[in-house]
């Protein structure tokens, strides 16, 4: 049985998609990225797929963007610290197969100028106790897709913004993995 082909879109470091890398070199996704997007040519995830032999493009155009995915063969896309608007272009083209993860716990900071930091930010400000990462599928409207998974901890007193985002970013790594997993499987 073939592996289920990965398409990855990173505007970043590209943690989680390091993760993801991790995870189909070790074999606990049954899986292989065959191309990953950026919308930013200096992004640092683009040198961890070249590092691994991994196609890479940087473009904005939804267009070139889908048609680029189609054309590798990838049948399951992955938002990995994406920060641009997915579009009915490439959602149409991939329905209920783009899932996204967020640094909190979905309905909470999310949606429109809550991505990275600004989410951590948010919670510290507000004083909230719990927070944690959501999986969840694309569709027209930011961040509102169905929930797949979301995993949550506590916020301790000392945390700062940088701290709490670095403990978020090992439960995103994990959730990530799974929901990719628990996605193959639907396929």
């Amino acid at each position: 049985m073939s592996k289920t082909k990965l398409g990855v879109l990173i505007s970043g470091g590209g943690t989680n998609l390091q993760a993801i890398i991790d995870a189909c070199e070790s074999g606990r996704l049954d899986a292989e990225i065959v191309l990953i997007v950026s919308n930013a040519s200096k992004a640092y995830g683009l040198e961890r797929g070249k590092n691994h032999g991994i196609n890479t493009l940087v473009s904005r155009n939804d267009e070139q963007i889908r048609d680029a995915f189609k054309e590798s063969g990838a049948e399951l896309l992955v938002l990995a610290g994406y920060l641009r608007t997915v579009t009915p272009t490439l959602i149409d083209a991939y329905p209920d197969r783009i899932i996204n993860i967020h640094p909190s716990l979905i309905p909470a900071f999310a949606g429109k100028g809550y991505y990275g930091i600004k989410v951590h930010e948010g919670v510290i400000k507000r004083g909230v106790q719990i927070t944690g990462a959501t999986t969840h599928l694309v569709n027209d409207e930011l961040d509102e897709g169905r929930i797949l998974r979301q995993e949550s901890l506590r916020v301790h007193p000392e945390d700062t913004a940088e701290t709490l985002q670095q403990r978020v970013l090992e439960i995103e790594h994990k959730i990530l993995v799974e929901t990719i997993q628990q996605m193959i499987g639907e396929i």
